[in-house]
């Protein structure tokens, strides 16, 4: 018997790989507050409405039957006949409830994604402005005690105990104060960092993970629903010559795919692949937290030694204020504010650095 479809039915495979193809992969997901976290709950429920209708659409064409009509002679011996009917199969509609499965995965998995994305990207962004914020704070400490010593040597300068360059060499240490204040306040305005979820990113990598195993698991379970198939045809039939008889027609179709053992062996096989290339891939979520670990870790080092430096200097400047605490001349004088100017330097950079060393230990102890 020769069938000729009305309406052809496409492949569901296709609507898998292409939801697969679609997905962007760089991660519950974090509640930002800010416009960078409105853009990325946005972004995310763009992607899962355009998932589902597209699983929708594939749903609704699997458990659909299909019309069906054509022109059949069975045997030479018997005549011509026209039929017209529907058919439907059971592994389509079993398969319609499984896409929907998968496109549900499939939107877990890309929100899951892209919020552990988030955090990555914006790690370090949001720990390098944070430590110029608390920069500024050092540089304006710095900056009143500064002030009070111009104060007291420009008293001083007024009875003619000091000398001028004394003053200026002082004020040359604020212009210097007023520089780094700018830089500083310049390099915060132009980094970016939203503010991050409180979710440590080994939870936020480990719901990627798990969501990438529970689609798998939904793609795996509709591409085993190739392996058999029930389908049901049932319309009515006419002879043609002579145009004189007519009847109704059914017919039950049983289907099993010898090679579904093989397949299955291979499906599994590529769910463990597919596992372990996500752990290596170059821009995957999993890769990408491993080096930011490896550029915390290395920044932690060079602050220690920075710290280790700036502590062996700031002792050599308080050994020679030392040597100058009780000693009241002019050269004396000069040489005890260039001493604290220096020492006030230090202060700014020894505790930019210690600041650093704990934020960046925090962030290694809450996250990995």
């Amino acid at each position: 018997m020769v069938w000729f479809r009305i309406t052809s039915r496409r492949q569901f495979v296709i609507a898998v790989l292409l939801a697969m193809s679609t997905r962007i992969f760089a991660q519950g997901p974090a509640q930002p507050t800010d416009l960078q976290g409105e853009h990325l709950r946005t972004d995310q429920q763009a992607y899962c409405e355009y998932i589902s209708q597209q699983a929708q659409a594939q749903r609704d064409l699997l458990r659909t039957p299909s019309a069906v009509a054509g022109v059949t002679q069975p045997t030479a011996a018997l005549p011509v006949q026209i039929f017209w009917g529907v058919t439907s199969s059971l592994s389509d509609i079993k398969k319609a409830g499984l896409t929907m499965d998968v496109a549900q995965k499939n939107c877990e998995l890309y929100t899951a994604t892209t919020s552990a994305q988030q955090e990555i990207q914006y790690a370090i962004p949001s720990l390098e402005k944070q430590a110029l914020q608390h920069r500024l704070e050092l540089i304006q400490q710095a900056s009143d005690k500064l002030d009070a010593l111009i104060a007291s040597t420009t008293k001083m300068l007024d009875v003619q105990n000091v000398t001028r360059p004394m003053l200026f060499s002082l004020q040359t240490a604020r212009i210097k104060l007023d520089a780094d204040r700018a830089d500083t306040q310049s390099k915060i305005a132009a980094l970016y960092a939203p503010n991050l979820s409180d979710q440590p990113l080994k939870d936020l990598v480990a719901q990627k993970q798990d969501s990438e195993v529970a689609e798998q698991k939904a793609i795996d379970k509709l591409s085993r629903q190739n392996d058999w198939d029930v389908s049901l045809s049932v319309g009515a039939r006419q002879q043609i010559n002579p145009y004189d008889s007519s009847g109704a027609y059914g017919a039950i179709t049983v289907s099993y795919n010898l090679g579904s053992r093989a397949i299955n062996k291979h499906l599994d096989q590529a769910a463990n692949a597919y596992a372990t290339w996500k752990t290596v891939q170059q821009g995957d979520v999993t890769r990408n937290a491993t080096v930011l670990k490896q550029q915390v870790t290395s920044g932690l080092a060079v602050q220690q030694a920075r710290l280790k430096s700036l502590q062996d200097e700031e002792k050599q400047v308080e050994s020679n204020l030392h040597l100058v605490d009780n000693v009241d001349t002019t050269a004396a004088l000069d040489f005890h504010n260039q001493l604290t100017t220096t020492q006030l330097v230090l202060g700014i950079e020894m505790g930019d650095a210690s600041f650093r060393l704990e934020q960046m230990r925090d962030f290694l102890g809450k996250n990995y």
